[in-house]
């Protein structure tokens, strides 16, 4: 399909390619600031206590310290949902913030810490789920009796449940109807190179300005003024970000102890995480527990679902809300059932709160949800491809999407990519049965397993843009865009570059700043491929459109429509030999193009993956050997970047947490365990399987070149695939993330049964 197209769908360069490979590119920690002081957080040791008292008088004393900050002293600053203060009396998880210390240098801030006396009353800690909801149990705030958060957002319609149909009925008419529960509550977080950190400078009156490392500055910047208060006016400014995965846009608390030091000294302050503050204080992934249970006819058709959804979202909450719902449409896209039955429920314990990873609610949900289906298919001895093809959402059909508003989808079919993949894995000559391995060596098995993902927040929110055309025929595009690693703002750069007809190498785009760029919801849910290139071609199709109206009259022109242009020059079509030099119709001014693009959930992407493993039944490690991913990309705008995405199915939060990424949280203490590089166990490159990705061009309704993004959702159907390919392997159901060789010994009976679970919150 590309080969109509000068850039989209080509192998081009990155604009930032050069500067990233030879250490120009500009990080948080490459920033230099005048008079830069260096916070500190100190942390709680303890999962739930009352602050009785806090002497903070020997690290004030300290010489170079500037400012000594505890909940006695701090702002009324509160966000979440509900709003929590940002330092209280009261600790809620061990690593919450107790005081904050703004030093000369990071090590007087770290010597002035040790010396802050506190003294606290300890109280009843409650770190799993159910537990936290039973009567009587510790109370993590005093206005959530049973520990239970609101499901919606205030004052926005929003789905806070999957309720529809007749699920009597639809059991009624079920061939098989199963009961199981699952859980998917490892709660890894995404494992991003450069930690969590932001530098604020609070100007008097109230003016603040904050730095930050992520991908979303508008966002920051509206969930701050929210914090600060409208009368403090804020500007939020992203550079390069050193990986993100979803979880830097909750980087929000992180930047207000940044601004609450800065208010305190008047000098710019600098909070970075430590790595094992990034792994052991910083958000998780929400944990899911669900019992549910499943109606299936013979020919793979669900007729019935219902159940209870408990999510874990630890003592804080800012977007488990949003990914409820989320969550709950992705199930409707996932699955075509027209009655439906499942409660949601948000459970606050004393552990690490959760946030944004890739994913967002679906991939939770559906973690457990595809496990459950598994059962009924393998009562009717079904092929689990065929049904999970069968069951995604086809034109024609509908959902509920995360603002309670039904969408008919208007996308394509994705069965075409679906078989593509399968065929490529060998899906037909691998599969034989459930629970049953596809080979046997000796004590090695192998298994195979298949999951899919869709998401209907490729066209979430808002994005605007600005393309300024200007008099030396030169192009500069204002987006609210920070680099996080998927090329996002090259793509820009290129659609822009396809509508106008000029070389790359004229066209800029600037940084990421709220004060001077247009509002910009962010990179997320794939929205990057639809919403944001969706507002950058509208844009420079307004400007151009713009200036042919300029030169309407020097070429003679009747309507813009008769003109067209190329490297910078206009001509007149039906008489190519009148033409004019962009600079002759910009002399002495500049053109601006506006774009925007509002939100439209009426589309989904679709990945499906396939995966194989191999398990060794005397050790019970599970080593992954092959993945397949296929999708349908509509039209292909950066071949390498599409590619990179696809790579990355495995960590960050994927396909690896379902082989060994987890949070261990030890169930007495509250702390996490694997917080450092050793004991948190990931994929080095030596340890890659084969990974071979299926990618469609299926024109797509989106924008004029027809694409939809697929990067968020590349993680997503790979655990469940595995725990499928586990249990096949093995010959027995395997009911936890991630398989791990404790896990599959004990489901063989080759360790004994009694051993207590390690994780919390389990």
């Amino acid at each position: 399909m590309s080969e109509a197209y000068r850039y989209i769908g080509k192998a081009t360069p990155r604009i930032d390619g050069e500067e990233i490979v030879t250490g120009k590119a500009a990080f948080l920690n490459d920033l230099k600031f005048q008079n830069l002081l260096y916070g500190k957080v100190l942390r709680s040791p303890h999962p739930h206590a009352l602050i009785k008292k806090i002497d903070v008088k020997k690290a004030e004393q300290v010489k170079g310290v500037k400012a000594v900050i505890t909940h006695e002293t701090m702002p009324d600053w509160k966000n979440g949902n509900p709003p929590i203060r940002l330092l209280d009396k009261k600790v809620r998880f061990v690593g919450d913030a107790v005081a904050l210390i703004a030093a000369e240098t990071e090590r007087i801030a770290e010597e002035a810490k040790k010396l802050i006396e506190v003294e606290y009353e300890i109280l009843p800690a409650v770190l799993d789920d159910y537990e936290a909801m039973k009567p009587g149990a510790p109370q993590i705030y005093e206005n959530l009796p049973g520990n239970l958060l609101p499901l919606g957002i205030p004052n926005r319609k929003w789905a806070t449940e999957i309720v529809t149909g007749d699920v009597n009925k639809g059991f009624e008419e079920a061939d098989v109807v199963v009961e199981e529960a699952y859980a998917y509550d490892n709660i890894p977080g995404p494992g991003f190179p450069e930690s969590p950190a932001a530098v604020a400078l609070w100007e008097e009156p109230n003016t603040v300005t904050v730095w930050v490392s992520n991908h979303k500055i508008w966002r920051n910047k509206h969930e701050l003024s929210v914090t600060f208060g409208n009368d403090v006016k804020v500007r939020v400014i992203g550079g390069a970000c050193g990986g993100s995965y979803g979880s830097k846009v909750m980087s929000i608390q992180v930047q207000c102890y940044a601004a609450a030091l800065s208010k305190a000294t008047g000098r710019p302050v600098k909070v970075s995480l430590s790595k094992e503050e990034q792994l052991s204080t910083f958000v998780l992934r929400p944990a899911t527990r669900l019992h549910a249970k499943v109606g299936m006819k013979k020919d793979g058709t669900v007729t019935a679902i219902a159940g209870s959804w408990v999510l874990g979202t630890g003592y804080y909450s800012m977007t488990t809300q949003v990914q409820l719902g989320v969550g709950c449409g992705e199930a409707m896209i996932a699955v075509r059932c027209k009655n439906w039955d499942v409660k949601p429920a948000i459970v606050c314990t004393n552990r690490n709160a959760s946030g944004i990873v890739r994913g967002f609610g679906g991939q939770e949900l559906k973690c457990a949800l595809i496990p459950i289906l598994s059962h009924a298919m393998e009562k009717l001895s079904l092929d689990p491809f065929e049904v999970l093809k069968k069951n995604f959402v086809k034109p024609g059909d509908g959902y509920y999407w995360r603002n309670a508003e039904w969408y008919d989808y208007r996308g394509i079919d994705y069965s075409r990519a679906m078989d593509e993949g399968a065929k490529v894995f060998g899906w037909k000559d691998k599969w034989k049965g459930w629970l049953k391995p596809t080979a046997v060596k000796g004590a090695k098995r192998i298994g195979v397993g298949v999951g899919i993902h869709g998401n209907a927040d490729v066209g979430e929110d808002v994005s605007e843009t600005h393309v300024r055309l200007d008099n030396d025929g030169r192009v500069v595009i204002l987006a609210g865009l920070a680099e996080h690693g998927t090329g996002q703002r090259s793509n820009v750069v290129k659609v822009v570059a396809e509508v106008l007809q000029l070389p790359l190498e004229r066209i800029s785009i600037s940084p990421g700043d709220s004060m001077v760029t247009p509002f910009e919801w962010g990179p997320a849910g794939s929205r990057g491929t639809y919403a944001i290139l969706g507002a950058a071609i509208a844009a420079a199709e307004d400007a151009k459109n713009k200036l042919f109206r300029l030169a309407m009259p020097m070429l003679g022109a009747d309507d813009p429509k008769d003109l067209e242009t190329s490297d910078g020059i206009i001509w007149l079509k039906s008489d190519p030999q009148k033409r004019i030099e962009w600079e002759k119709v910009l002399r002495f001014r500049t053109v601006l193009g506006y774009g925007r693009f509002e939100e439209d959930y009426s589309l989904s992407n679709c990945m499906m993956s396939f995966v194989e493993l191999q398990v060794d039944t005397e050790t019970g490690k599970v080593d992954l050997l092959r993945v397949v991913n296929a999708t349908d990309v509509g039209q292909v705008i950066d071949p390498h970047g599409l590619q990179g995405q696809l790579y990355g199915c495995l960590g960050s939060a994927g396909i690896d947490s379902a082989v060994f990424e987890e949070t261990i949280v030890d169930p007495t203490t509250g702390c996490i365990l694997n917080s450092n590089l050793i004991d948190y166990k990931w994929r080095t490159s030596a340890e890659l399987p084969v990974i071979d990705n299926v990618v469609l061009e299926t024109p797509i309704d989106t924008h004029r070149f027809h694409a939809i993004g697929v990067g968020e959702i590349t993680t997503s159907p790979g655990p469940s695939a595995v725990l499928m390919a586990a249990s096949n392997a093995i010959g027995q159901w395997l009911h936890e993330y991630p398989v791990t060789p404790e896990r599959i010994l004990k489901a063989l009976g080759k360790i004994g049964r009694n051993i207590q679970k390690k994780e919390g919150g389990r």
